[in-house]
């Protein structure tokens, strides 16, 4: 069998691999040699030395520093990597080791560096002339136009950069994981400068307080006319906004114990039409932030004209000044302006007994694990409420009810989320789409600028980032796992489709080469891997498959499946392809490694 033949056979099959890991068998193929003496090879310092010295390239060992032994420790900090950044690599472990979990979170929370910047001003909305922006005269030919002003295509970019180059990745776990709880859609809400503000927004408030982002969110543009709450009519107001505030912002539907159980062991609703109308007349007076112009002036009276750049801005004109009766007894009181109505609202919910437990539980399930015990939400909650948290020897938090750095903290530090021992039937969620994709990148060594990952892999993967498909999200927090009692949300987006394109996206990384880069993307870099580092490494299959196991697991594949993945690696030898059998290999491992059950399901 020709080593084109071969390859199409692992992959093939590997593909059925994620669905039950004995069809790996089918990568099929005898150890042809080489073996002995390729271990020999790896552990023989002065002929590795004598190589390079002949002009070969040096290549720092991709595992340097890691164990190939299991040890707590370093399970531990690959399982940290796995929930509070976008995809560990042997650095990434070897620091969060060194720092221990609560010193490398310490860090985090101090660490800055993401910031999105691409594409281009406000010119949409100071627009003088009668026709539609991209048909003025001096855009007319511009084919960009849509996409640089209009589209999230560029804060796309930023983001996907970000997420493998960028230090500071939990502060972006966090604001990403905010993202999905404060949904705006790009199916809806057009502006590239706007949706830059936002996405900064949610990274500056990710270990602020949860009040503040809450007015932060509230006082959006992009959110006013998501859910049309910007220039809201004060005799009959749009009730959007209100509904989803309560509903997935702050409360949630039914009424909580302090552990996140319902309060009477079946749903008792927390709120009735009638108190989303009471959030919905206090929330009116407020329209687009001062800056925008048009051709024909600003409408409605008393409005500002659409603009993105900062936070909504009081309208008087449009300000509803009777009396509101809100949650946890607190009213607005008739007369009130827009911002002090604004803070009772924000008052009734940060005193509500379900803000804590709804909000800790939420960000569990993006950060750690779909199905936490009563008891972690109830610990997490407690930290939200009391607005610190001590563990790893430090406190974090200012001790004021919402602070983000003693939840997040709470909620990476808990005893569900440490250690190198978890409940197999219930500890962690299948890796969203974007976590596959910035993981797989991130431990190959690779890079991209995001062109390939938004209309091209995310599209294919349906969670293409700052596009999803409702208020909801990409899938629902309470998605059922078929067959069982627990909720999985990323399987809402999970099918026969979607699982071969994970496989897919690995195929375009290793065989296809990723992606050169586009010249009619400003500072297009494309989107490869880079497996060079690797190639030593692959004289020895043994020290290949662990070392990628050991790196992205924190442990060893189990053993039937890492016969049949050795078994796989080990075809590619000197006989099968005399020039690239080392490159073969890396290949046939990250594809294997990263497309097994073990990957795909983040422990």
């Amino acid at each position: 069998m020709g080593a084109r033949s071969g390859r199409f056979r692992m992959r093939r099959w590997a593909g059925f691999g994620l669905a039950s890991a004995v069809l790996l068998a089918a990568c099929g193929g005898s150890d042809t040699g080489g073996d002995a003496s390729a271990t020999q090879a790896v552990g023989d310092e002065a002929s590795r030395a004598q190589a390079q010295s002949a002009g070969r390239e040096q290549r720092i060992d991709p595992f340097a520093g890691l164990s190939f032994v299991e040890t707590a420790e370093q399970s531990d900090a690959v399982r940290l990597a796995q929930q509070a950044t976008f995809g560990p690599n042997s650095p990434l472990i070897e620091e969060i080791e060194s720092l221990g979990p609560a010193g490398w979170i310490a860090k985090q929370m101090k660490t800055t560096g993401s910031v999105y910047t691409r594409g281009a001003d406000d010119a949409i909305h100071k627009n003088t002339r009668p026709e539609f922006y991209c048909s003025r005269p001096d855009q007319i030919n511009n084919v960009y136009c849509w996409r640089d002003y209009y589209s999230v295509e560029p804060v796309t970019w930023d983001f996907y950069r970000n997420a493998i180059e960028q230090p500071d990745q939990l502060r972006q776990r966090v604001a990403h994981a905010l993202q999905q709880i404060f949904v705006i859609s790009s199916n809806t809400v057009y502006g590239t400068y706007g949706w830059r503000h936002y996405e900064n927004m949610l990274l500056d408030n990710a270990f602020g307080n949860y009040r503040e982002l809450l007015r932060s969110v509230t006082l959006s543009p992009l959110m006013g006319e998501f859910l049309d709450m910007v220039n809201n009519d004060k005799a009959l107001p749009n009730e959007n906004y209100a509904r989803e505030l309560l509903q997935l912002f702050s409360i949630g539907t039914c009424k909580l114990n302090p552990d996140g159980t319902l309060a009477t062991g079946k749903c008792k609703p927390t709120y009735n039409n009638e108190t989303v109308r009471e959030y919905a007349f206090a929330l009116t007076g407020w329209t687009y932030p001062p800056g925008g112009q048009t051709a024909w002036g600003c409408w409605p009276t008393g409005a500002n004209c659409p603009y993105f750049g900062g936070d909504m801005a009081p309208a008087p004109a449009f300000r509803d000044d009777g009396k509101r009766r809100l949650l946890s007894d607190v009213f607005v009181v008739a007369g009130s302006n827009s911002n002090q109505a604004l803070s009772k609202v924000l008052d009734s919910l940060m005193q509500h007994p379900n803000t804590p437990p709804f909000v800790a539980k939420k960000l569990i399930q993006h950060l750690v694990k779909s199905n936490p015990s009563a008891k972690y939400v109830g610990r997490v909650a407690s930290a939200f409420k009391a607005g610190t948290f001590q563990g790893g020897g430090r406190t974090f938090g200012e001790g004021k009810i919402g602070d983000m750095a003693a939840t997040v903290a709470a909620i990476l530090l808990d005893s569900e989320a440490r250690g190198d021992r978890w409940d197999q039937d219930k500890a962690g969620h299948l890796r969203e789409p974007i976590l596959h994709i910035t993981g797989s990148i991130r431990a190959l060594n690779g890079h991209t600028d995001g062109a390939a990952l938004y209309y091209w892999w995310a599209e294919l993967l349906r969670q293409p980032v700052f596009r999803p498909p409702s208020v909801f999200s990409f899938y629902p927090s309470d998605y059922p796992v078929s067959s069982t009692s627990l909720v999985g949300p990323e399987f809402g987006i999970h099918n026969s489709n979607t699982a071969l394109e994970r496989l897919n996206f690995l195929t375009y990384l290793l065989d296809w080469n990723g992606s050169a880069p586009d010249p009619n993307v400003p500072g297009g870099i494309g989107t490869r891997v880079d497996l060079t580092a690797f190639l030593d490494d692959a004289r020895n299959a043994e020290r290949l498959v662990d070392g990628l196991s050991m790196m992205t697991l924190g442990r060893l594949l189990p053993e039937a499946p890492r016969a049949k993945v050795l078994k796989a690696v080990k075809w590619w030898s000197p006989t099968t392809d005399p020039n690239n059998w080392q490159t073969q290999r890396v290949k046939a491992a990250a594809y294997l490694v990263l497309g097994s059950p073990d990957y795909q399901v983040q422990r």
